[in-house]
């Protein structure tokens, strides 16, 4: 079945999340939030492998269908999803958060309890000292950010395939998902064309704003409940700048948390729910079954 679209305000910012099931207290709640620049429907291809299960996948500020509004501080990704998870009464929540996602379930997850326990797919939370040093920011001329000059302008989803396949990790992406993250990361125009649903704008303020938020370790060290961290490839000393293949996260981050244990996936680009659906669905099922036998539900 195909997710339903629902709107809240969350934040000062209108968001948009895709629900399927429905609540109960003898399953946990999946809550997923994607990474910069992509949007809850990146998903489908997991959460079809939990039809049983209440779902919400959120798209976060600035990125699908919510409210066109710029990252100004990490630490609003986290406030919006802490005031979503409250307004809709969540509970034995499960968050499965990419990249930027995981960033904002772990300050969501410690501001309000709601959350029994977390899968982060690779992060981006750095070592504590670069948040305080964070070195120069990457910029083009006139101070933005490379991401600002995405192209913003296509005929279909067909030809943003077309355009991306050649790039970066795209061509590791599963096709079903490169289709979905094409077909539902455009929204049409009134000139009959499609522009991204996440403007170029928005995702060049989320990289330069990204060593905003030095609490996220006031979140880390605070989290008491299991936490799984799935970790792409460490980048190389011939690593470009800038090349998401390789991971933002840092190695140690694991050591943070209370309770937490990592798996490293040398072998795996940043996009690991692009590129291992299957293995996020293994560990998910994973996670759902030890809810279970724990039986830690939160009341």
């Amino acid at each position: 079945m195909d997710p339903d679209l629902h709107k809240i305000t969350a934040n000062g910012v209108e968001l948009a999340y895709w629900e399927r099931g429905i609540l109960t207290d003898e399953r946990p709640t999946l809550l997923f939030v994607h990474a910069t620049g992509f949007h809850g429907r990146v998903f489908d291809r997991i959460l079809e492998s939990f039809p049983d299960h209440h779902s919400i996948a959120l798209e976060q500020r600035g990125h699908g269908r919510s409210e066109d509004a710029p990252v100004e501080h990490w630490a609003s990704q986290g406030r919006d999803l802490a005031e979503v998870v409250t307004a809709l009464g969540l509970v034995n929540v499960i968050g499965i958060g990419h990249s930027m996602g995981g960033h904002a379930m772990v300050d969501a997850a410690a501001a309000t309890g709601a959350f029994a326990r977390l899968l982060l797919l690779d992060p981006t939370i750095a070592p504590p000292e670069a948040y305080s040093d964070p070195g120069p920011l990457m910029t083009v001329e006139g101070g933005v950010h490379p991401a600002a000059r995405r192209k913003n302008d296509f005929a279909s989803p067909e030809e943003m395939i077309e355009r991306l396949l050649p790039k970066g990790a795209y061509a590791l992406f599963e096709p079903r998902i490169l289709d979905d993250y094409c077909r539902y990361g455009l929204l049409p125009g009134d000139d009959g064309r499609f522009r991204l649903a996440c403007p170029p704008e928005v995702e060049a303020s989320v990289y330069m704003t990204s060593r905003s938020n030095g609490d996220i370790y006031r979140s880390v060290r605070g989290l008491n409940i299991p936490v799984t961290i799935l970790r792409a490839m460490e980048p190389t000393e011939e690593s470009q700048r800038g090349d998401f293949s390789f991971s933002p996260t840092w190695p140690g981050l694991v050591n943070e948390f209370p309770a937490a244990r990592e798996i490293y996936l040398p072998d795996c680009t940043h996009f690991i729910p692009m590129q291992k659906p299957d293995e996020v669905i293994r560990l998910l099922r994973e996670e759902v079954s030890a809810w279970h036998r724990t039986d830690n539900r939160t009341e």
